[in-house]
């Protein structure tokens, strides 16, 4: 059996997004699961709109994803002259021509078969003149002119195309350059590509590649067209409906291995499963289990997967990654092991890493950073309540011990001497140390923040209340 060979071809005419990253996830995974290889390939030939910045973005995302390449990138600006063999060579054979025609005269020719009712293309007045290159001239390719195209999609099953119905279309533009279906066969066939899996925006480019692989007789790969991803709205996703880039996502919080669990399950399914690790994808993966219907793109699904893949994570790793989200908001932890004990209190509340740094935030400030409001002072650090917690505060200040149990033992105690309520000085006491009126539970968060952090920030707010 023949080598499985894939390929993911971005253009680095922007950033790489969720529909390009299926895309290279399905063509990884096949890749993966096959023992095949994966190949990277940059689409650079439109030169106008092609970046170096570009290029750089796509290929962070690819690394962050972890869909890392077996060969390449290579870049098709480099690859010319190889492109300029293989036109020349169809050229010389009869199976290519030179036109002469301009774009006005082409659209001239597309507009009255449109009147006529007639397929609009190219009229073929340059097929057999056999000219030379000449300025402003290119290169077309000969079409069958009768027959049919026939394929086997490995989604949609069968496909004909009448050759009638097709141009004879560009090959080579009047700048010199090579089109995109001229390269792409060419890369592909040299490449030793033996699957493609793409979006099914390209099928209509699959016939006319088809005849090209004919023409050089190379062997022509299985193809396989995906779905494109929809909107809420059930049109093609774009950025009307948030669309964002991958490293936006990253910026947001979520996890690399969620945002492909989440792709994955846009077109794929296995049985029930919702939630799967990256090796679970690779062993499970199959073409057969590709769906052949449109998949709308849901942020809402996407947190929740997100937040399953944070709550599977060890505290130390997601302590390294809680580590780079502190650092954009400017606080500097050096101490990991302190992470790893805030983590497990931020981990079953927190949808993506930005929400958990948020959280964090007052683990991290130093003590003289956290602010009290007036209006929290005012309306929770009353005379009575201020009394009590300066009474707890000596009581803390004089543990060996300051875990959790042996801090709710000394509150228990204390309630039931003085005959008062829990939430009488819970909420004062999570103001005090936290400066906000939300945290995880009280103890575990005093525990974490331990006796100096907890008797500081205590001693500090009650001051404030006193003034």
């Amino acid at each position: 059996m023949e080598k499985v060979v894939t390929r993911f071809p971005p253009s680095p005419t922007g950033h790489l997004h969720i529909g390009g990253a299926r895309t290279a996830l399905f063509n990884w995974l096949f890749a993966r699961n096959k023992k095949g290889k994966f190949i990277l390939r940059i689409e650079d030939t439109d030169i106008q709109r092609s970046s170096e910045e570009m290029t750089k973005s796509i290929l962070e995302a690819m690394e962050w994803l972890g869909l890392l390449w077996d060969e390449g990138p290579y870049f098709q600006s480099k690859r010319l002259d190889i492109y300029n063999h293989h036109i020349d060579l169809l050229v010389e054979q009869g199976k290519a021509y030179y036109c002469k025609c301009t774009k006005e005269e082409v659209e001239e020719m597309r507009k009255r078969a449109r009147e006529k009712g007639e397929k609009p293309k190219y009229d073929g007045r340059c097929r057999e003149l056999g000219l030379g290159p000449g300025p402003g001239r290119v290169v077309r390719f000969k079409t069958p002119l009768e027959g049919e195209t026939v394929f086997n999609d490995l989604l949609k099953g069968p496909i004909a195309v009448n050759n009638k119905e097709l141009d004879d279309f560009v090959l080579r533009r009047e700048d010199g350059m090579p089109t995109y279906n001229l390269a792409v066969v060419v890369d592909d066939a040299t490449m030793g590509i033996t699957h493609i899996l793409r979006g099914d925006d390209h099928i209509n480019n699959t016939p006319k590649q088809i005849l090209l692989y004919e023409a050089l007789e190379y062997p022509i790969p299985q193809f396989g067209h995906v779905p494109m991803i929809l909107g809420p709205d059930k049109k093609k996703l774009s950025k009307r409906h948030g669309a964002k880039s991958v490293l936006e996502y990253r910026e947001l919080g979520y996890l690399p291995e969620a945002l492909l669990n989440y792709l994955v399950r846009l077109g794929w399914s296995y049985k029930d499963q919702e939630i799967f690790t990256l090796d679970e994808m690779i062993e499970k993966f199959s073409i057969e289990r590709l769906s052949n219907s449109a998949c709308v793109f849901d942020p809402e699904k996407l947190k929740w997967v997100n937040s399953q893949h944070i709550k599977k994570k060890s505290p130390k790793e997601l302590a390294i990654i809680l580590k780079n989200y502190l650092a954009k908001d400017g606080f500097t932890v050096k101490d990991l092991g302190y992470l790893e004990k805030i983590v497990p209190l931020l981990q079953p509340r927190s949808t993506t890493m930005v929400e958990m740094a948020e959280k964090a935030r007052f683990f991290v400030k130093k003590d003289q950073e956290i602010e009290y409001p007036k209006e929290l002072i005012d309306k929770f650090l009353k005379p009575d309540v201020v009394t009590h917690l300066k009474e707890l505060t000596n009581r803390f200040e004089r543990l060996n011990n300051f875990d959790q149990k042996t801090l709710e033992n000394v509150v228990g105690s204390y309630l039931e001497q003085k005959n008062i309520k829990f939430k009488l000085i819970a909420q004062p006491i999570r103001i005090c140390i936290t400066g906000q009126t939300t945290s995880p539970g009280l103890f575990e968060t005093m525990e974490v923040l331990g006796k100096d952090r907890t008797v500081n920030r205590l001693k500090r707010a009650l001051s404030f209340a006193e003034k």
